[in-house]
């Protein structure tokens, strides 16, 4: 008994000198998150700054061009071009630092700090939610087949309706949250999506008749091919994303989206052509 008791002394003496590290730790880690909050509000104020002045300047310039001579036009180009450099720099730059949210967002989560910090939390989300947009393709691939050849009822209709309802709300959420931490999707590609939550919104609460049998049978052939499509587009795109990262040419949060990705390789295709001819 005596020397079980001596044991269990000698790990609460560990403990308490672990607890006191884990204290300084945890102290000179609050002093380090205050001094990043700092840095945030300072490098947000001068961005700020900076892009208003830039604004301002280009405007100047615009008026410039008229009246300009050949190698002042040619000036007034290059400092244009150079405007729009650090214009992208901005926008890799706030993609680390906390923003408003807009107007979607605020409404859904209210006035949250969405802002992932580390390339590594960055790329882990957008990860996720290509993981998920193709798992919930194959659920609702199985459910637009079942409701089609075997499930003949209203409730499983809805059931199906809600879960598009629900699918399309969470990736306008999700895309937003994207959005916020630089990701440069395509605004049709978000657009889209909030049209069709309002367009399954609309069958969920389509009444049992007649038009709707009618068009039943269409929507869910639609939807079966629509899911194919985005299972066998996923699939291709990630792997063109892939090769495109390797060669820089394309950003970490960048989607399995086709136009972002068709645009880039016709652009590369161009370049090697042009060395080929060279």
């Amino acid at each position: 008994m005596r020397v079980q008791l001596e044991r269990c002394c000698g790990e609460w003496r560990e403990l308490e000198e672990e607890f006191r590290q884990l204290q300084e730790t945890h102290k000179v880690y609050r002093q380090k998150l205050e001094e990043v909050t700092s840095l945030q509000t300072a490098c947000s104020s001068s961005i700020h700054r900076q892009k208003k002045t830039l604004r301002d300047l280009k405007h100047s310039l615009q008026r410039c061009k008229p009246r300009a001579t050949p190698e002042e036009f040619a000036l007034i180009q290059q400092i244009s071009t150079q405007i729009k450099e650090r214009q992208n720099a901005f926008f890799d730059m706030e993609a680390y630092l906390p923003k408003k949210n807009g107007l979607y967002l605020n409404l859904v989560l209210g006035n949250v700090n969405v802002t992932l910090l580390s390339n590594q939390a960055k790329f882990a989300y957008k990860d996720e939610y290509e993981k998920f947009k193709l798992y919930l393709t194959i659920i609702l691939l199985l459910g637009a087949v079942a409701c089609r050849f075997i499930l003949h009822y209203r409730v499983t209709d809805e059931v199906f309706n809600f879960l598009l309802v629900w699918y399309y709300c969470t990736l306008t959420i999700r895309e937003s949250i994207l959005i916020s931490n630089g990701s440069r999707i395509k605004g049709w590609w978000v657009s889209h999506h909030y049209v069709s939550t309002f367009l399954s919104g609309v069958m969920l609460t389509w009444p049992d008749g007649l038009m709707y049998q009618m068009f039943r049978s269409q929507f869910l052939a639609f939807s079966i091919f629509q899911s194919c499509v985005q299972f066998l587009q996923y699939y291709y795109q990630r792997g063109c994303l892939y090769r495109l990262r390797a060669l820089g040419e394309r950003n970490h949060l960048d989607l399995t989206v086709g136009e972002v990705v068709c645009d880039a390789l016709f652009a590369k295709w161009g370049s090697v052509r042009q060395k080929g001819q060279v």
